[in-house]
């Protein structure tokens, strides 16, 4: 049985689930982070939403350091900020906090979408002017605000200077596979809802990456989605919970993660059915052994760096098993 040693890692939107509250919500999140946390997962990534009445992921830093003070080793961090909508001194004086509070545990993934709807992301903007254009720049100060004094210029983070926070780039196109290979950074793929650019962006990452002080090859992860069950039946069960959850992508509703359904058909046209499917394409779907496949497959052809999964999964017991299941598959068990 071959065995695919690579680091992994958790995704969470923290969404709200189907008879829940907000802080329900919360605390659902926190129970994970605890739970990955003891089967040795890698980091724990919380996204940015805005706007999205089922998803509780809107203040992102605040979650994270939540995170933090209710595990002990696991890295947390951002999957992403979504940089457009903050100032790069914020973001640095926030994660320099935490870096302070919790060192060598603190990660800061950055995208350049604004995470929602334009009307909210002009409501979220520091300014008039598109921020989405001044992404560079703003990766940029973030990591001089991290660094050394002596790089330093008038305006300081404090406490963020000489933190060496890790920084990120996260992309759903090609657009920031060559930002991330310009800088020399680790680049995070979305594959769990954006997979069509993702062989591309791996290609032009790996090609184009210049070495850097932070980083001397490339490191390549995928966002991916993993629904890992006894039997791959029950993993095909519990999968309609996500397709429910794109489906709500696709209507623009936005209703809390459901409970899984014997036949999705009865909720969508073939045409949200195909859009939906479109989003969920990479995804690990089976028993062990069958997911055990899926990931051989995946490694044989893209060798990534490191997986970080995604697992919309209605009950929070079965969700846990999915990522023990992953987690055993990834330790050869």
């Amino acid at each position: 049985m071959s065995t695919i040693h690579i680091p992994v890692s958790v995704l969470n939107l923290a969404p709200i689930r189907k008879g829940q509250d907000s802080k329900q919500a919360i605390e659902a999140m926190v129970d994970l982070a605890q739970a990955v946390e003891k089967m040795g997962f890698q980091r724990y990534w919380i996204a940015e939403h805005h706007n999205t009445s089922t998803l509780v992921s809107s203040a992102t830093s605040i979650l994270i350091q939540h995170t933090l003070e209710h595990t002990n080793k696991i890295r947390v961090g951002s999957g992403g900020i979504m940089l457009p909508n903050h100032a790069p001194l914020v973001v640095a004086e926030q994660f320099g906090t935490m870096a302070t509070m919790f060192p060598n545990r603190v990660d800061l993934g950055l995208g350049r979408a604004p995470g929602t709807d334009m009307m909210t992301a002009n409501a979220l903007r520091r300014s008039k002017n598109d921020s989405v254009y001044t992404f560079p720049e703003d990766v940029q100060a973030l990591l001089n605000f991290f660094g050394p004094v002596e790089q330093q210029s008038y305006v300081k983070a404090y406490p963020g200077v000489g933190t060496n926070v890790p920084v990120y780039i996260l992309g759903s196109s090609t657009d920031s596979a060559y930002l991330a290979a310009s800088l020399g950074l680790p680049y995070v793929f979305a594959s769990h809802f954006a997979p069509r650019y993702m062989e591309e962006a791996i290609s032009i990452y790996r090609e184009r990456f210049q070495p850097s002080e932070y980083l001397d090859k490339p490191y390549m992860m995928v966002c991916l989605n993993v629904i890992a069950a006894e039997t791959d039946e029950e993993a095909s069960f519990q999968s309609t919970t996500m397709e429910q959850f794109f489906l709500n992508v696709v209507r623009g509703t936005q209703n809390p993660l459901r409970p899984p359904v014997e036949n999705l058909d009865e909720l969508w046209s073939p045409m949200e059915k195909e859009m939906a499917s479109s989003m969920s394409r990479v995804t690990f779907l089976g028993s062990k052994e069958t997911v055990r496949q899926q990931l051989t497959k995946f490694q044989d052809r893209y060798n990534v760096d490191e997986i970080m999964a995604v697992s919309y999964i209605y009950d929070p017991e079965k969700q846990k098993r999915s990522y023990e299941i992953f987690k055993e598959i990834v330790d050869g068990k």
